[in-house]
């Protein structure tokens, strides 16, 4: 893949500006000299942040028993037009995969609405995943990552967990199969080896660190193929890439969920494994021996 990456602004990624302050930080800054209302609101507010959405200005009158007129001119002390843009930041905060609270609903008892609402959103998830997938994109990306002579997995920070599982899942059906970062070491040692026979797979979930962009780069204009893994915050990189799989992770709590990248991974590893036929079960057959002659796995 030679064609280097150009990032481009999408309208459907709106995530919130580097150079605004968040929420929280502003209440933080003016919490000191707000009057015990104004601090009433905010305190509901700091314990809503992840469920805003559901909230009007009266519903927040209400609830802390505080005037409209003074929850009104409180946004206004924290630099902000009105409860409208109160809630839309909120979102592009979760949207960019800032942790916020779980969102809490009113009125409703016990544990079983909150596991529900995961559930429900799992299954969106999973369901989106199908339809990434069922237009060709798996049998394009495994076949990709079985013709290739080597493998590079890589992931940064929260997608490093999800290359470290790709990569034990792979080694496993073939070999030449490798992992970047490794501790101490750095990426372009690995980058700088790379051939037109050899595939990088790179995964790129949201809260991305800020070297990505010259990563993605450095990968693009190097002569093997790229098959990149993300959700929909990495689309703007996927021009560059020879394949591309949107893995959503969205969550009704304040982490994301990655039982979807979880799943993709292992549809990637079965995929290799059953394109290899005779040769990925000989190779199964060679690990489980060196593995009973180690003694490393206990009977099940």
């Amino acid at each position: 893949m030679n064609a280097a990456i150009r990032v481009l602004p999408s309208a459907g990624l709106r995530e919130m500006p580097r150079r605004e302050v968040r929420i929280d930080a502003r209440i933080d800054a003016k919490y000191a000299e707000l009057t015990p209302q104004e601090r009433r609101i905010c305190d509901f507010l700091l314990e809503h942040l992840g469920d805003l959405a559901v909230f009007s200005a009266a519903d927040i009158s209400r609830e802390t028993g505080v005037s409209k007129a003074t929850v009104s001119r409180l946004f206004r002390k924290l630099d902000f037009a009105d409860f409208r843009e109160v809630k839309e930041h909120t979102r592009a905060m979760r949207r960019a995969g800032t942790p916020l609270a779980a969102p809490t609903r009113t009125g409703v008892p016990g544990l079983r609405p909150s596991l529900e609402a995961h559930v429900r959103a799992e299954r969106e998830n999973h369901d989106r995943l199908l339809t990434v997938l069922s237009g060709g994109a798996l049998e394009e990306a495994t076949a990709l990552l079985t013709g290739a002579r080597r493998i590079l997995v890589v992931g940064l920070r929260n997608s490093y967990p999800v290359a470290l599982h790709l990569h034990q899942q792979l080694i496993q059906a073939r070999d030449e199969v490798r992992l970047a970062p490794q501790p101490g070491q750095a990426v372009g040692e690995e980058l700088a080896g790379l051939t037109d026979e050899d595939a990088v797979v790179l995964i790129g979930f949201r809260r991305r660190p800020t070297t990505f962009p010259a990563l993605a780069d450095a990968i693009a204009q190097s002569p093997g193929r790229c098959l990149l893994v993300g959700d929909g915050t990495a689309r703007p990189y996927a021009a560059a890439a020879d394949c591309w799989l949107e893995c959503p992770i969205d969550s009704d709590g304040a982490f994301d969920s990655y039982s979807t990248a979880t799943a993709l991974v292992s549809l990637l590893a079965n995929g290799v494994l059953n394109r290899r036929g005779a040769d990925g079960v000989r190779r199964i057959s060679r690990i489980t021996a060196a593995y009973d002659l180690l003694g490393e796995l206990e009977d099940s």
